[in-house]
């Protein structure tokens, strides 16, 4: 059985980027897509609809986009468990108020017990110190947190000169 992924929505953002002079989020964007191409096959995939609902918005034709690249992705259902997981995660930890989407992504990959959860969220999600603690948190009620981490980390990416 391959092991498992949680697709968090910034994923699907940098896969449907719009091009950018900014060389770290061009490079993310190249990098994202490489993976996308390359690895994501390595992987069962999982999103969920918290993923499909913030794909939703902005602008609608990105948005269609992020959208199609969810439609063959299983979703992973939303329940107490995850809810109240999440919960408490905002409450014991650093993350504030305003990153309750953000815990409950964490939530749910924790909860289905996924291997990864894969995220270009570096402040409250892909952020060692606020992992550390959700780990200490998860551990105690029985849960393991999944690997949170970038494609750069996920892939073993070695850059190449194109």
């Amino acid at each position: 059985m391959s092991e498992t992924v949680y697709i968090e929505t910034s994923i699907l953002g940098y896969l449907t980027a719009r091009p950018t002079n900014n060389l770290i989020l061009a490079a993310n964007t190249k990098l994202t897509q490489d993976w996308w191409e390359t690895s994501r096959y390595e992987f069962t995939l999982y999103a969920s609809e918290l993923v499909q609902d913030e794909a939703a918005q902005g602008d609608g034709e990105i948005a269609a986009q992020r959208l199609s690249l969810l439609e063959p992705i299983a979703f992973l259902e939303l329940t107490e468990p995850a809810i109240a997981l999440a919960q408490v995660f905002l409450a014991e930890s650093s993350l504030p108020a305003k990153a309750a989407n953000d815990a409950l992504h964490m939530a749910l990959a924790t909860v289905y017990g996924l291997d990864y959860l894969l995220t270009w969220n570096c402040k409250h999600m892909a952020n060692a110190q606020i992992q550390k603690k959700l780990a200490q948190i998860s551990g105690q009620l029985g849960y393991e947190l999944p690997i949170i981490c970038t494609p750069y980390e996920l892939m073993g990416y070695e850059p190449t000169e194109e």
